[in-house]
């Protein structure tokens, strides 16, 4: 593969008209009465609700789904002059490990977003929080703490959090001082109803600031009728930072730096994706944070040949290396075998690492055969993400894959994403994070 090629794609022959009214501000009563348009290779597109999901998915199809929690990470802050300040929580700075932040008692330091940066001097911020059942107030303190020496001066700043309250840990603090961060595009402001609807009904593990909103369609139901048809399903860790809603700023994708994200995988699950492998099982996704993390490991198995596994933490997946010719000859199966084996030594029961992977059209597709989705923002990695799917499948029949977007919006020759993206605004789809859904085969 060329990857200076790949690096040229322009982001504007990824845009499209998405009209206000198709934005869907609310989700349905019933998670799964949305519509579900389905892509499956060399057929026409097909128009269903999403419980008829059963249908298109094989009995003895391993299915991953994403079971990160979205956290209360918009904090509102008052100065003593009045002046407000929001800090929205993005990762954990000290202790670094999401597990050990949530249970830190006293304090611990976060790597935020500042709103307001520029009224916010020396002073600490001071936010009285009741909690449930208690009548007694805990005050929280936010201190901004200084720049690194060589750090550049940014919106984005390290911010310390200290709590009266020795027996309350930072989850419990966040759960009563923040709110769910709904995104952006919604341009409203979050609701009581948010907390129950902007939450996958198999979320566990918190860390998120936006939700894998592919999987906000399932209900308890549904992955009742799929386990009785004989699908395996397994779950898997990625927190969904706030650079999914990054827009590609650049000409050029190349240019674009992509956003990093910290992924927990299960000894089991490599274990399950192999063995599905060997079998020539189907491996399928729910949401593109579920593919990013499956079609990383192949290349963590790459990295664990010389990196030091025992402490995964540390390992990074950088945004193009999975386009390095190096890699191009590297046997999928080898390199799981390679990750499930270096982690067996170190003792380690799980692969807890970062990964920035870059999936647009020229990737090498090497686990994921297919993902349920929502639609995705115009000029956006997702779609990029999307993009490549499908141009796979096209490839995949030996139709004549293409970026080019032509004029006419029925051209044959026009990229398959946009055939699809095409027919659901004809239809009367709603569109991103609490619209309907696509599943692409």
């Amino acid at each position: 593969m060329d990857i200076s090629k790949i690096k040229e794609i322009k982001i504007e022959d990824f845009n499209y008209p998405l009209p206000d009214d198709r934005i869907a501000l609310h989700p349905l009563a019933q998670r799964d009465a949305c519509k579900l348009i389905v892509s499956l290779p060399g057929q026409e597109i097909l128009h269903r609700r999403f419980s008829d999901l059963t249908d298109f998915i094989p009995a003895v199809t391993l299915l991953i789904c994403n079971e990160t929690k979205v956290i209360n990470a918009r904090m509102e802050f008052f100065r003593a002059t009045g002046g407000r300040i929001e800090v929205f929580l993005l990762e954990p700075y000290s202790p670094a490990d999401y597990v050990l932040s949530f249970a830190a008692q006293n304090s611990c330091i976060w790597t935020c977003m500042i709103g307001n940066l520029k009224k916010w001097k020396e002073d600490t911020l001071v936010k009285e929080l009741y909690l449930p059942g208690s009548d007694t107030p805990v005050l929280l303190r936010a201190s901004l703490l200084p720049l690194a020496e060589g750090e550049t001066p940014s919106a984005t700043r390290r911010v310390k959090f200290e709590w009266d309250e020795p027996n309350l840990n930072f989850a419990s603090i966040v759960e009563t001082a923040g709110n769910i961060p709904i995104p952006p595009y919604l341009k409203r402001d979050s609701e009581k109803s948010d907390l129950d609807d902007y939450q996958t009904v198999y979320s566990r593990v918190q860390g998120s600031v936006a939700a894998p909103t592919a999987g906000l369609h399932f209900t308890p139901q549904l992955f009742e009728s799929l386990i009785t048809n004989g699908v395996e399903i397994k779950k898997v860790t990625l927190h969904v930072g706030a650079g999914t809603f990054q827009p590609v700023k650049s000409d050029h994708i190349g240019d674009h730096p992509m956003h990093t994200e910290t992924i927990h995988v299960d000894l089991g699950v490599i274990e399950s994706i192999i063995k599905a492998l060997e079998e020539k099982r189907p491996v399928m996704a729910v949401g593109t944070t579920s593919v990013r993390t499956i079609e990383s490991l192949p290349y963590f198995g790459y990295l664990a040949r010389t990196a030091d596994v025992a402490d995964s933490a540390s390992m990074h997946l950088p945004q193009w290396l999975a386009y390095s010719d190096t890699l191009a000859g590297e046997d999928t199966l080898t390199l799981l075998r390679t990750l499930r084996d270096k982690l067996k030594e170190a003792g380690l029961d799980a692969l807890t690492a970062s990964t920035a992977i870059m999936i647009a059209p020229g990737f090498r597709w090497r686990i994921i055969d297919g993902m349920v989705t929502n639609f995705h923002q115009p000029e956006s990695t997702l779609l990029l993400l999307v993009s490549s799917f499908m141009e796979r499948n096209r490839q995949s029949t030996g139709e004549e894959s293409t970026v080019t977007t032509p004029l006419s919006p029925d051209d044959p020759k026009l990229p398959a994403w946009r055939r699809l993206y095409n027919e659901a605004l004809a239809n009367g789809y709603r569109f991103l994070s609490y619209g309907d859904a696509c599943f692409i085969r």
